[in-house]
């Protein structure tokens, strides 16, 4: 970690709030990919929590708590997140591959909690909550199982964990609905792909359109 970025972070220099859009839903309901997706649309950047902590130093003291947390199905602490978090957003800033003036940032997995929400606040400025509408969950868990094998993600192949962390995630994550309500649009994640991303860029094109007017 950059401890310059980190220092920006928390001095609040860049140009905060960042008008942003949230992908929210219950694990394995395919935010990540319509996220990955929408990264090839211009005007769009995805960053995905879970992507930022698979590649974080396995040493660091952030990937050790990270690691304990995930393997039991639980959420990392809310202050290890939120430096993680600010720190990559800004290294990406610095980078000029997320270019805040001209893309809507697209965020998959956090905030996660009430908390998150209110000390992210000075940071984003959520436009959008697009929520992935899941009606059956076993397919969901069952889902995830099948990825777990396809790429190797050990913090998924257990089922007891998986379903721990669909437990988390209506007790800590469900109530974040509730703290955007007025900006929740709601996606059918039961659909193909297509559609889904069609619904997808029908709710969020007005929100780039209004924030960042050269995208017309």
């Amino acid at each position: 970690m950059s401890s310059s970025a980190l220092s920006t972070s928390a001095n609040n220099q860049p140009p905060y709030p960042y008008p942003c859009a949230l992908v929210f839903g219950v694990p394995g309901a395919g935010k990540g990919t319509q996220g990955e997706i929408l990264s090839k649309v211009p005007g769009f950047f995805h960053l995905s929590s879970g992507v930022i902590f698979r590649k974080l130093d396995s040493q660091s003291e952030e990937a050790q708590v990270v690691k304990e947390y995930s393997a039991r199905g639980e959420l990392a602490p809310d202050d290890v997140t939120i430096k993680i978090f600010l720190n990559w957003l800004e290294l990406q800033s610095t980078a000029e591959r997320f270019q805040p003036n001209e893309q809507l940032l697209l965020l998959d997995g956090i905030p996660r909690t009430i908390n998150q929400c209110e000390i992210l606040k000075k940071y984003i400025d959520v436009k959008m909550l697009l929520h992935f509408v899941c009606h059956d969950e076993e397919a969901m868990i069952d889902r995830i199982r099948q990825r777990a094998v396809l790429e190797n993600r050990t913090d998924d192949a257990s089922e007891a964990v998986t379903r721990k962390r669909f437990e988390v995630y209506h007790q800590e994550t469900a109530p974040v609905l509730e703290y955007y309500q007025d900006v929740v649009r709601e996606v059918d994640c039961a659909n193909i792909q297509a559609e889904v991303l069609s619904r997808c860029l029908e709710y969020l094109v007005p929100v780039l359109k209004e924030n960042f007017p050269r995208n017309r």
